[in-house]
């Protein structure tokens, strides 16, 4: 699994990529795509649709009426410098204008080598249309050069980057080859058709295993394409045959690093359609549709911060999430994280029943951390939800840091959880099968 795993976060430089690779996934796992317009389902149906090419849903329809849903969801966006312009002059160099995309560590961008991904806008004059087309340069490119510490004594006592002076990428000298021309060469067209794009820079450093048994992995973007990828997986070993009465939906959002609040983003009513237009592909009656949703459960999966070894006073002392313990529940009193002692006992017993190890993460009470997207999504769909992840460090470096063996206890969580009969029997009450 962790090979695939690593495989699939190198082959996603970007979320339109990161969307692509489980698509091709899903079709090879006989998953029926669905487009925008009029859905056929049927029961007994594996589906999947995305949108904006950039976020996902995934589902399996049982052979009766969804008794409820047990949904799993997650990001494709990382931090990363979206290109602006793609011919800056400045000091016989041509440069590419960038701009800031979430909130990353601006420091670990520097003096490695980039590239460029995203998805091109094409004009077809003879079809009179207008598609998109994937596009990966896939090769040592780009740097964004440090200044000499000879002329800034600051670097090393806390320098404070500038975005629009420190961190915009050289390309290539004057006279090089234009940058538009290597992407109309990637997307297969003139470059005059190219229309308009949306581009990302990532770092060209392959994913890989250390330490002295290959237990822990480094690799660009583990914030969220590890969980991406272990709930997809999760969902997909959770056969149907093993599934409960209960509709299993994949989803994958985008924009989370910048606030969910766009039409592919956790705070749209993506989800919620999803999950309407399977309940009208189904005869009931209203009243089961209200209880179908009381019988739902949401996973909201984003990754957590393990105690830094170097800066072990950071994390809550009471709650020490630690590389390769398990499956991490995420708490907080403002309810940046949605869990509460009801849903973080139903997934905990989940858990249990898998033999999957559980972590609690609380951030320090003097210390404000993130947020993710399981509070935003329970504005369209108003259901128990817990806020979990896997544990890592240097969450939003260039290159980040998790262990083998947490991936691993991710996907068995999972797919316990899409076989588990939730069922509520009241207010606060629930029967796990």
């Amino acid at each position: 699994m962790i090979s695939a795993m690593l495989q699939y976060i190198q082959r996603s430089p970007d979320c339109f990529h990161a969307v692509e690779e489980l698509r091709q996934r899903l079709l090879r796992e006989g998953y029926t795509e669905l487009r925008p317009g009029r859905w056929q389902l049927t029961a007994g149906g594996k589906y999947f649709t995305t949108k904006n090419g950039s976020a996902m849903m995934a589902f399996r329809l049982p052979q009766e009426a969804p008794a409820g849903f047990l949904l799993t969801a997650s990001h494709s966006d990382s931090p990363t410098w979206r290109i602006k312009n793609t011919n800056v002059n400045a000091a016989g160099c041509i440069k590419l204008n960038v701009e800031g995309y979430g909130g990353m560590i601006m420091s670990t961008w520097l003096d490695r080598p980039l590239s460029a991904a995203g998805r091109v806008l094409v004009r077809d004059e003879a079809a009179g249309t207008l598609e998109s087309r994937l596009v990966d340069l896939d090769r040592d490119l780009l740097v964004i050069p440090s200044l000499a510490i000879h002329m800034d004594r600051t670097l090393n006592s806390g320098h404070a980057f500038n975005p629009q002076v420190d961190m915009q990428p050289l390309y290539g000298l004057e006279g090089s080859k234009p940058f538009p021309a290597l992407l109309a060469e990637a997307a297969g067209v003139k470059e005059e058709d190219i229309v308009d794009f949306d581009l990302s820079l990532y770092t060209r450093q392959a994913p890989t295993r250390i330490g002295p048994d290959g237990e822990l992995f480094m690799a660009p973007r583990i914030d969220d394409l590890e969980c991406a990828a272990t709930t997809l997986y999760g969902f997909l070993d959770a056969a149907p045959e093993t599934d409960s009465a209960c509709a299993p939906v994949w989803a994958m959002f985008d924009n989370e690093e910048v606030g969910s609040s766009t039409r592919q983003g956790a705070d749209s009513s993506f989800l919620r359609d999803v999950l309407d237009r399977i309940l009208n592909a189904i005869p009931h009656s209203a009243q089961a549709q209200a209880q179908a949703f009381a019988n739902s459960f949401v996973l909201s999966a984003d990754n957590a911060h393990a105690v830094h070894p170097n800066f072990a006073d950071k994390a809550d002392p009471c709650n020490k999430v630690i590389l390769g313990k398990g499956v991490v529940v995420k708490v907080n009193a403002s309810q940046k994280y949605t869990t509460s002692g009801l849903t973080g006992a139903i997934f905990k017993e989940i858990c249990r029943k898998n033999n999957v190890p559980v972590q609690v993460f609380a951030n320090r009470a003097d210390l404000p951390g993130g947020s993710t997207l399981g509070n935003l999504q329970s504005h369209t769909v108003p259901v128990p939800m817990v806020d979990i992840g896997l544990a890592q460090l240097a969450m939003h470096s260039a290159v980040e840091t998790a262990a083998v063996a947490d991936a691993d206890a991710m996907v068995r969580a999972v797919a316990g959880f899409y076989r588990v009969h939730l069922r509520s029997l009241g207010d606060a009450r629930y029967t796990l099968e």
